[in-house]
């Protein structure tokens, strides 16, 4: 029987009557023999510790692999390896596509390990329903990851769960609706913004163009103008920086380098990488709240609030409730969160809408002929304007379903033992509910690979509402902005399409290819925009 040097120190260290020799094989046999270092040499000592230390980790695996065996009727899914479970499986380039195969492979609800961590994957509209509305109650909190931790604390509008995440949230929504979303006086805000928008996109006079800042600007713009209570000008540097470290926050967690920090937080905290520099820039973006933050103390008129920040320090001044999180610190993420949510998801669906719109110019030219027919070229569009523009509307959806804005919907985690689709789901499991194989069913949309506006249109060339069409995603955590998105997608659209017509640069093919994060938008692209009212 072959011992190493460890394991015959732990045996010694716990009987103290056991007595071994070394013959010059190495072989151990139980004999007589005490003191085991007067007999093999230093090197041989270090050469079985080495065994000894490959003996343990096998052990540690094995029993952590027996320790964490699922319950007996538990989603299927794929054998992953001790500790790292399917991290090499899942591509940094497209993690959606390997989780799409898996959902193909094993079903609308599987199991999955990423580094030590048991995720389930949902999709399928019919278990989200079941999940996030008939059992809303058992996955309304999110999971509070290493990295997400790291950027919020477990505060703000998305990461916060619990007292205070209803607190925060049901405070969000009057707020915004007391400044107008979902009323005529915010459309009113919108058009304005349209206005400065069309101006910038004119001067660039026909020539290729990077829309992103503009765009990120303009849809920033009508959510700082809520929160801030002011816009900022196409041309701050300073506010385009802060927007693109909104965007890198929210790119994160979905990329390599924030799966790796899941998987091993206290290994990565000392490790270079694009997680350092994201921890390093979200300090930044603090401080620029900050700033907003003392400016509006300065000029602070309790009885004439001008925005989300005003209300929100009448909020900490008589709240005396602790549980319900309103201070100073949760303000700073309560605004991270709504200028990032309220920017990424509309600005990268209007993004693709101009790709969309140059690369199948038949679909612009029928949009733009319902825009000439409904509105003309006079006046602006409004909201009034949407139940005669079916095939606009059905566009807009398609440019949504299509372009896969929202792939995964914010993690949810089982905060006690329940069952899903027929399967025993314990407290604690990790859910990861996937929108796009919903959005890319073949079962409802007929050409699901393909962007069709028709999907959404019935024989008359009428809207059709379809139920498991769902980008906000559903139930309680429900995107809080999905009233402003729609208003800012068909304001903006309509807008765009009234004014210009889009299309590709000379010589230049236009790709689809996209950028990783909680939010999937194309890579920067140039495309040139020529006006259409002379």
């Amino acid at each position: 029987m072959r011992l190493s040097a460890a394991c015959l120190q732990y045996i010694v260290g716990i009987e103290g009557i056991l007595q071994y020799r070394v013959d010059i094989n190495c072989a151990v046999t139980w004999k007589a023999v005490m003191n085991l270092s007067d007999v093999a040499p230093y090197w041989l000592w270090q050469w079985m510790d080495i065994q000894g230390l490959l003996m343990m980790l096998c052990v540690f695996l094995i029993v952590k692999t027996i320790r964490d065996r699922p319950p007996r009727n538990y989603p299927p899914g794929p054998f992953g390896l001790p500790v790292i479970g399917s991290l090499l499986c899942i591509s940094p380039s497209d993690p959606f596509g390997y989780f799409c195969k898996l959902l193909g492979d094993y079903g609308d609800i599987m199991s999955l390990s990423v580094g030590n961590m048991p995720i389930l994957l949902l999709s399928g509209s019919k278990t989200l329903r079941e999940a996030f509305v008939e059992k809303a109650d058992a996955f309304t909190d999110h999971p509070l990851y290493p990295i997400n931790k790291r950027l919020c604390n477990g505060l703000g509008l998305i990461w916060s769960n619990g007292q205070m995440w209803k607190q925060q949230r049901r405070f969000a929504l009057s707020t915004l609706k007391y400044f107008g979303v979902g009323k005529k006086t915010l459309e009113t805000s919108i058009l304005e913004e349209n206005r400065v928008l069309y101006k910038a996109i004119r001067n660039e006079q026909c020539k290729p163009f990077e829309p992103h800042n503009i765009l990120h600007n303009a849809v920033g713009n009508i959510i700082s103008s809520l929160v801030f209570g002011h816009r900022f000008e196409y041309d701050d540097g300073h506010f385009h920086e802060m927007l693109r470290i909104c965007g890198e926050i929210f790119q994160l967690p979905f990329t390599l380098w924030g799966r790796l920090y899941n998987s091993f937080p206290t290994l990565m905290e000392f490790l270079p990488g694009k997680h350092q520099s994201t921890f390093s820039n979200s300090k930044k973006f603090q401080m620029f709240i900050q700033e907003e933050v003392k400016k509006h103390r300065e000029t602070w008129n309790p009885s004439e609030p001008r925005d989300y920040i005003d209300c929100y320090l009448e909020e900490i001044k008589k709240c005396e409730d602790h549980t319900s999180g309103f201070n100073e610190e949760n303000l700073l993420y309560c605004v991270l969160d709504l200028i990032a949510a309220g920017t990424e998801t509309t600005s990268n669906t209007l993004l693709w809408g101009l790709l969309y719109m140059a690369k199948y110019p038949e679909i612009q030219e029928k949009v733009q002929d319902e825009i000439d027919g409904v509105i003309g070229q006079e006046r602006q569009p409004s909201m009034d304007d949407r139940p005669s523009m079916p095939y606009t509307y059905a566009v807009i959806h398609e440019i949504q379903r299509f372009g896969n804005i929202v792939p995964f919907t914010p993690p949810r985690m089982s905060n006690k033992n329940t069952t899903l689709a027929g399967y025993d789901i314990p407290k604690g499991v990790i859910v990861l509910p996937m929108l796009m194989p919903i959005l890319f069913d073949k079962s409802e949309y007929q050409t699901a690979d393909q962007f069709n506006p028709e999907h959404f249109l019935d024989k008359e060339g009428k809207f059709v509402k379809r139920d498991n069409f769902m980008p906000f995603s559903i139930g309680k955590r429900a995107c809080p902005g999905e009233q402003l998105a729609r208003m800012e997608l068909f304001l903006f659209f309509t807008s765009f399409l009234q004014r210009f017509t889009f299309c590709a640069p000379q010589g230049v093919e236009l790709t689809m290819e996209f950028v990783i994060g909680i939010t999937r938008g194309p890579k920067p692209f140039k495309i040139c925009a020529v006006p259409r009212i002379k």
